[in-house]
């Protein structure tokens, strides 16, 4: 990940597909990985406190089993000390290092043993008295200069937790309550969403997500509340109308279109130009709509809109962004994110939506939406864009959610921070006068 800057998530996949790891083992190995990004400002500590030597002159190899160790040892209960130091002196020497990193390592996991009882928690500074931050200093600045300290540390708290499961409820082929019914004789536990009318949350869940009841008949996908809301925002739908998903992504929103397709006689479009996502936007559409009447597209915004393609009625554009409103799911982003990229993400954004603005028919509906809490790429971006395109009008998106999701509307922004259920999201809803 810190040579390529590459999500996690993918490269886990890949790793994991080419080890053949058994589902529980994937499931182990991704708790390690995210758990030490989410807890890497307290491991460091630790590592700075045990060993002699500077931590940016040690071996990357060395310091990153070292926080995979260590993160064994002070943040999981459920492995062995003696486990946890000798896989990972194994895994030194499998690596090939020379028997003297070996000792190494396994010295220093075995000091942090002989000193935990003198060593601070994963939750406290000893420095500052308060919780560890664990994200970047450029972060938590903008945060605090932005919302408050009160609000900054509590988002960062929230971000070091490992967010509960989120499903939303596939109502073509179930219901949410036929669903929970499903889970509570699996034996698991689950809630009502607190905002999203399809969403059922699993705070417990550590498995693997195939082996959840009904996920091969495409009875749920995973996705937070922010992200089932985001596409209501396209209505109020009209009757065999055109609709475009111009940044599909996996597919999540997509699917909220697909629910509508049949009942509304809708048309539906989505695109997306990276080969993954692509991928994975046919293999979700395909478990859960089998028969589905959506087109999909490999090709970017600007290559569709040059082909000469219809207007549509609505036009959602889920633009790629920075994520720091989903930092507590994908604790990957606020590592390999910098200040600087978020204007290099404005200049993409704002030509997407002007792309998409060609492609809006008049009187159709245009939504804007990141996974951003920085107003370079929300506020700025929809200001620039009115700015350039005096035809299209800032519209309330309250009308069109639930009654329990109003508390997130300001200056007529749907803007929702990170909490339990609903990750930090930002959407605008623009009219084509």
């Amino acid at each position: 990940m810190e040579r390529s800057r590459s999500p996690v998530r993918p490269l886990l996949e890949g790793i994991g597909a080419e080890c053949r790891l058994p589902a529980d083992d994937r499931s182990l190995a991704m708790n390690i990985v995210y758990g030490v990004l989410r807890h890497r400002q307290y491991l460091e500590w630790l590592i700075g406190r045990l060993c002699r030597h500077p931590r940016h002159k040690l071996d990357p190899y060395i310091l990153h089993s070292l926080e995979v160790g260590l993160f064994q040892l002070f943040c999981l209960d459920r492995i062995p000390e003696s486990a946890a130091v000798n896989e990972t002196v194994e895994a030194v020497k499998t690596a090939g290092l020379p028997a003297r990193l070996q000792g190494f390592v396994n010295g220093i996991l075995r000091e942090s043993i002989r000193q935990r009882p003198t060593l601070p928690g994963s939750n406290t500074d000893p420095e500052s008295g308060r919780p560890w931050l664990n994200h970047p200093t450029w972060l938590t600045d903008r945060w605090q200069r932005r919302f408050g300290e009160d609000e900054m540390r509590r988002i960062c708290a929230g971000n070091t937790e490992e967010p509960p499961l989120v499903l939303k409820i596939n109502m073509t082929v179930t219901t949410r309550d036929k669903y929970r019914m499903s889970l509570a004789a699996a034996g698991i536990a689950c809630r009502d969403g607190l905002f999203a009318p399809q969403a059922l949350v699993l705070p417990a869940y550590q498995g693997a997500i195939p082996l959840l009841p009904g996920y091969a008949a495409g009875h749920f996908l995973v996705q937070d509340e922010a992200t089932q809301l985001a596409p209501l925002l396209l209505g109020p739908f009209r009757a065999k109308g055109r609709y475009l998903d111009a940044c599909a992504g996996l597919g999540g929103k997509t699917c909220s279109l697909v629910e509508l397709e049949r009942e509304l006689q809708l048309r539906i479009t989505a695109i997306e130009p990276e080969a993954y996502r692509y991928r994975k936007l046919g293999e979700n559409l395909q478990r859960l709509y089998p028969g589905h009447g959506c087109t999909t597209r490999q090709c970017t915004l600007q290559d569709f809109a040059a082909a000469g393609e219809d207007r549509f009625d609505g036009v959602l554009v889920d633009a790629p962004c920075s994520g720091t409103g989903v930092t507590g799911r994908h604790p990957d982003i606020r590592w390999n994110r910098t200040e600087e990229d978020l204007i290099r993400y404005q200049a993409v954004q704002l030509e997407l939506l002007h792309q998409a603005a060609a492609l809006t028919a008049a009187g159709g509906v245009l939504v804007y939406a990141t996974c951003s809490l920085e107003a370079e790429e929300n506020e700025e971006v929809i200001r620039l864009f009115l700015d350039r395109h005096p035809d299209y009008q800032l519209t309330d998106p309250e009308p069109l959610l639930p009654a329990a999701a109003g508390r997130f509307i300001a200056h007529r922004f749907f803007c929702p921070r990170p909490d339990a259920t609903i990750d930090g999201f930002f959407a605008a809803r623009l009219i084509h006068r």
